[in-house]
C-alpha cells in the first residue's frame, strides 16, 4: 500500500515521541551537533546506512560539526508519511549512539 500524508494531529503525535524535531514546510527537520567534524561524518555514515535498510532517504546537511536532517515523502507529494516517522525514530536511536546533542 503507497504511504499516505500524516494528518497535522498524527504529526503532532509523532514529534511529541521525538524530543528536538519540529515541523516545518512539509518536513520533519532536526538538527545534530556532535564533538567534531569526523563524529558528523560518522552520524552522516550510519544514518545512510539505516535509509537504505528502510528504502527511505533524508535530505542531510553537514556543517563541520553540525548534521541537518529534513524528512518528506517525495512520492506523495512531498508530504510527512509514517515513513518519515520512523526513519526519524530510527535516526533519534543511532545519535544516540554518536553523542549528539
Amino acid at each position: 500500500m503507497a504511504p499516505q500524508p500524516l494528518t497535522e494531529l498524527e504529526i503532532a503525535e509523532t514529534l511529541s515521541g521525538l524530543p528536538g524535531w519540529r515541523a516545518e514546510n512539509d518536513h520533519l527537520v532536526r538538527s545534530y551537533t556532535l564533538p567534531g567534524h569526523p563524529a558528523a561524518v560518522a552520524l552522516l555514515v550510519h544514518i545512510s546506512v539505516a535509509q537504505e535498510e528502510l528504502n527511505h532517504h533524508a535530505e542531510l546537511t553537514l556543517v563541520y560539526n553540525r548534521l541537518g536532517v529534513a524528512l518528506n515523502t517525495h512520492s506523495v507529494g512531498g508530504k510527512v508519511t509514517e515513513l518519515d516517522a520512523q526513519l526519524a525514530r530510527r535516526i533519534e536511536e543511532i545519535a544516540a549512539g554518536h553523542a549528539a546533542d
